[in-house]
């Protein structure tokens, strides 16, 4: 039955016809539905009814002015310790003033670092390839790993600080790498595969492995500090354990459905609660989410069903809506800025759970273009310049101003492969040819 519905759905997908005009569009077509304006505050459902609703931003509705970050660095792969992205300087001029060469034959992470000028990626056979955009240059190319690994494809998790790459991956190593020196500083063997991004605060090196265990290490020798069982599950899904950290807490959401909130000094355990809403809560349930989003006072789970906004200090459930997110939401000013698993973009405030604005973004899009409306494919979405940068994976930006207005669709100069970055009023990103593209 699952192989005749595929095949359904595959002969449906070839089918559909494509705007060939802007190129825009990749997906399945759609039924036009009239959009119906909602004047009157309403309120998200808590049902299990995906909320599709299109809400119209009020004409006195406006966000305080907030500052440009002119950002020189990306250390951590979700940008800095609460996953939270910040409202990015960017010349936006969309022109391609830079273009190394080829940084590796084999297939790259998605996520890519920047420190003191340099690049960080590494590929599936597990090289780290520290890439010199003063020097146009490789400078570092190190690979951790003996022949006998040699056929396993490598998925590495990496932070950096002070010259020095941390890494996890899905073999159950973990080491630290000296880019400048080139030299490995420790290296340990945990058995079990890595499935987490990485966090670090003070001398705490921290990483999960895919049985929901949570590891403090020593990120000068590698020692184990601490280590922290949770639910293990019995299948393994896709979602990857996150972690967030905050001035106070740390923050870890497992592939059980489970938040837990420590202490960053003592390591306790200040709160737990689960958010799987399945009625079926066995070893064997699957969790679907996003990452952590957190501020100095609420925590943004996305799960399966629902997007939960929680007190950071008691952990306490404060609402839920049932709209899921599809990439990271963003907090901003007391805002919450989400796509829906529908492919609504909804601006919610945070205080008060009044939705600002909720629009359907492939309408959007029809009505700028003047085009039949079809589906996109979402990358991220970031803020630069006071405005809301929606990536598509087939290159383009959908550019909208907070109050949910569509102003500018731009396509990238090359087509990109990797998350991208803000670096110096630029826009960086790993393009489909393994090349380092930086647009002004």
């Amino acid at each position: 039955m699952k192989l005749f519905c595929s095949i359904i759905i595959l002969i449906f997908i070839q089918s559909c016809s494509f705007d060939n005009k802007s190129g825009i569009w990749k997906g399945e077509n759609i039924k036009n539905e009239k959009n119906e304006p909602f004047k009157e505050f309403q309120t998200l459902s808590s049902t299990n009814v995906l909320f599709d609703k299109q809400i119209t931003a009020d004409k006195d509705f406006k966000l305080n002015k907030i500052n440009l970050i002119n950002n020189s660095e990306w250390k951590d792969i979700f940008y800095d310790k609460t996953n939270n992205y910040k409202n990015f300087k960017y010349n936006d001029s969309n022109q391609l003033i830079f273009k190394s060469k080829k940084l590796t034959r084999y297939k790259l992470n998605n996520f890519i670092l920047f420190e003191n000028n340099n690049l960080i990626v590494n590929d599936f056979k597990g090289n780290i390839i520290v890439y010199s955009v003063s020097k146009s240059k490789v400078i570092s190319k190190f690979n951790f790993y003996k022949k006998k690994y040699k056929k396993i494809d490598k998925i590495l998790n990496h932070i950096v600080e002070d010259n020095v790459i941390y890494i996890s991956d899905n073999i159950g190593y973990l080491y630290a790498f000296d880019y400048v020196r080139n030299k490995i500083l420790w290296a340990k063997n945990f058995k079990i595969p890595f499935s987490s991004n990485l966090k670090l605060f003070g001398d705490k090196l921290i990483a999960s492995n895919q049985n929901n265990n949570l590891f403090f290490i020593n990120k000068k020798n590698g020692d184990s500090l601490k280590l922290i069982p949770t639910e293990e599950i019995a299948i393994k899904n896709q979602f990857i354990n996150n972690l967030s950290l905050n001035n106070k807490s740390l923050l870890f959401l497992n592939t059980y459905g489970s938040l837990y909130s420590f202490d960053k000094e003592s390591l306790r355990i200040n709160w737990f609660i689960n958010l799987n809403q399945s009625l079926d809560l066995n070893p064997s349930n699957l969790f679907f989410g996003n990452q952590i989003v957190s501020d100095e006072e609420k925590i943004i789970v996305s799960s399966n069903n629902f997007t939960y906004v929680i007190d950071l200090i008691s952990g306490s459930i404060i609402y839920k809506i049932n709209a899921p997110s599809k990439i990271k939401p963003i907090i901003l000013d007391n805002n919450l800025f989400l796509i829906t698993k529908n492919n609504l973009l909804i601006s919610l405030n945070l205080r008060n759970a009044k939705i600002n604005y909720s629009y359907d973004i492939n309408q959007q899009i029809a009505e700028f273009l003047d085009t039949k409306k079809k589906k996109v494919k979402f990358k991220t979405m970031m803020l630069a310049n006071g405005k809301i940068f929606v990536f598509l994976k087939n290159s383009y930006i959908l550019k909208y101003n907070l109050n949910g207005t569509l102003e500018k669709i731009n396509k990238l100069p090359t087509k990109i492969k990797s998350q991208p970055l803000f670096i110096d009023n630029f826009l960086m990103y790993i393009n489909v040819k393994n090349k380092l593209s930086i647009v002004d």
